[in-house]
């Protein structure tokens, strides 16, 4: 009200002097000297120190002058914002209180890369192929980490996961190859191999479902045969996980992720990405469309993120069918290559649990796929 009756005493000088701007400031700084001494007196009384009702304060002082002399509609959408963040004010600083240095450095490195590096990056191709995009590169390289950074902050906003299961999915973010591999040594060193078993799954589906996202982000003329594909083979993956995280009642040690924007991640995945882009134009240029499925079987052993943008970057030159089965040869050889590990360096009930589950869920979405193609 303070600042909107000084909005009315300003609008009714004349505008072209400086008479209604010096009345503004003159009670804004008035009032916010007075508010100010009053907080602190009551703070020192309390022992309790904080800014933040100042800043309120003088917010909503500001933004009871634009509600007369500016623009209404801005003013109440100040103030909706105003509440929302006094309103999550425990849960902020309940999660500054958890963040670690890694992490801050980690975010600090995805907005220097997006908005310091990106606009210094050319844009133009390079090299023969049709040439790689370096801008373009980046793009994608600060897409997939953030996809995984985001569902990191997500578990240190929420507390740390519980089980094999949820670890798993969390995991399945970052590296479901990765996550294999870890839970395969564990279950040969004796760990409980059913719910490793279910952590392992866990990531399976989550790399199908974020593989599904990629391919509608970014090649939206594959969706309808990938996307029911990969979901099918998600849906048969989480069920298996979720039988066999039934028979768990006890408690894991829990998989911590590692930091997805750590920077040398970060630089491996651009490696990768630069690498397979450009082995794929290679091939297709030299071989045709067959070099692009072979590269994508042997790209998908290690990456299918790799795979998915590179292929979506060559829509312009390849078919809709050939697109959208190389990434479900990538995903198809990610998925039997995990198949693999589960049996090399896992336990027998480990290997067993993880070699049937796989290689039915390649089944349900082989034939999603097929009844999608011939629709």
């Amino acid at each position: 009200m303070l600042g909107g009756v000084t909005g009315l005493i300003a609008h009714a000088f004349p505008q072209s002097g400086p008479a209604a701007a010096i009345t503004v400031v003159g009670v804004f700084i008035a009032f916010s000297s007075v508010f100010a001494v009053f907080q602190y007196r009551e703070q020192v009384a309390e022992n309790d120190f904080s800014v933040t009702s100042v800043v309120a304060a003088m917010l909503t002082f500001a933004l009871g002058v634009v509600a007369v002399v500016g623009d209404i509609g801005l003013a109440s959408a100040g103030g909706v914002v105003l509440v929302a963040v006094l309103a999550s004010r425990e849960a902020l600083h309940g999660f500054v209180r958890r963040l670690s240095w890694d992490e801050l450095r980690a975010a600090i490195i995805l907005l220097a890369m997006t908005f310091v590096i990106l606009p210094l990056v050319p844009s133009d191709p390079i090299g023969p192929f049709g040439g790689i995009s370096p801008a373009r590169t980046w793009i994608l390289v600060i897409m997939l980490a953030a996809i995984s950074f985001c569902g990191y902050i997500a578990v240190k906003m929420l507390g740390s996961a519980r089980g094999e299961l949820v670890a798993g999915a969390v995991g399945g973010l970052v590296s479901s190859t990765g996550t294999t591999l870890t839970n395969a040594r564990r279950a040969a060193d004796g760990a409980d191999a059913p719910t490793l078993a279910a952590g392992t799954l866990a990531a399976s589906a989550v790399s199908c479902i974020r593989t599904a996202f990629l391919v509608g982000l970014l090649a939206a003329p594959l969706m309808k045969l990938l996307v029911p594909a990969l979901l099918a083979a998600a849906l048969v993956m989480i069920a298996y996980a979720g039988l066999l995280a039934r028979k768990d009642a006890t408690e894991h040690q829990e998989h911590k992720p590692k930091n997805p924007f750590d920077l040398d991640s970060v630089v491996t995945m651009a490696l990768v990405l630069v690498a397979v882009a450009f082995i794929a134009r290679a091939a297709a240029a030299w071989y045709g469309e067959s070099g692009v499925l072979v590269v994508s079987t042997l790209s998908g052993l290690a990456d299918v993120d790799a795979v998915t943008v590179t292929v979506a970057g060559m829509l312009d030159t390849l078919s809709t069918t050939v697109a959208a089965a190389a990434i479900g040869i990538a995903v198809a050889s990610n998925t039997m290559a995990k198949a693999a590990y589960a049996i090399a360096f896992g336990s027998r009930a480990f290997a067993i649990q993880v070699a049937l589950a796989l290689p039915v869920s390649l089944v349900a979405g082989a034939a999603v796929f097929w009844l999608s193609a011939v629709a």
